[in-house]
């Protein structure tokens, strides 16, 4: 009788902890295309990401000017060294990111990456070329993400092992011809 009981109420803890881990998310999708929101699995609620315009900048290196050899690079960049929105380091984050529709393969259209942080702006390389070397492009310092369809034209999107410091993620829209405008939506991890 003791060892029934016994293994009852390991099998109730056992569900109970594995319920914990396995709750579905109950979040709004974000109102408009391309918001991000960060799930907080501490409070079950979504933060809308900083979303900062972009400029693209180049820039030659000094043996261009001097000798006319050399390398140029083109940098995406956000003004002000650090992300508003702050996320502890640890474990699996998880983003809620609307698109036009969830039918579009989410690697196609969402770029998560690493920037480079400055005292005064965050970067990223997004092409570069050289005289002897030839040129590059799409030069974003991806994060691997696992996607699945949430809501009727969102993904919730989970990365692992995320570093300390910027990112940004763009979502592009597969039916848009011209891409001039960009906003990246921001976060650092600390």
């Amino acid at each position: 009788m003791k060892k029934n009981i016994f293994i009852s109420v390991i099998i109730f803890f056992y569900f109970s902890i594995g319920n914990l881990y396995s709750q579905d998310i109950n979040i709004s999708e974000p109102d408009f295309m391309g918001e991000v929101l960060y799930v907080n699995p501490a409070t079950g609620t979504g933060q809308l990401l900083e979303k900062s315009p972009v400029q693209l900048k180049s820039k030659l290196g000094a043996s261009a000017y001097i000798v006319g050899i050399g390398s140029a690079k083109t940098r995406m960049t956000i003004k002000g060294c650090c992300s508003s929105v702050r996320i502890h380091q640890g474990g699996d984050l998880q983003f809620i990111i609307k698109a036009v529709d969830n039918k579009t393969d989410p690697l196609s259209i969402i770029k998560l990456f690493r920037m480079e942080s400055k005292k005064n702006e965050r970067r990223a390389e997004v092409a570069s070329v050289s005289t002897f070397g030839g040129s590059s492009s799409n030069n974003l310092e991806l994060l691997p993400f696992v996607a699945k369809k949430y809501g009727e034209s969102s993904y919730l999107i989970t990365i692992s092992r995320v570093e300390q410091g910027e990112y940004g993620a763009i979502v592009l829209n597969p039916n848009a011809l011209d891409e001039k405008a960009t906003i990246i939506s921001c976060f650092g991890v600390d």
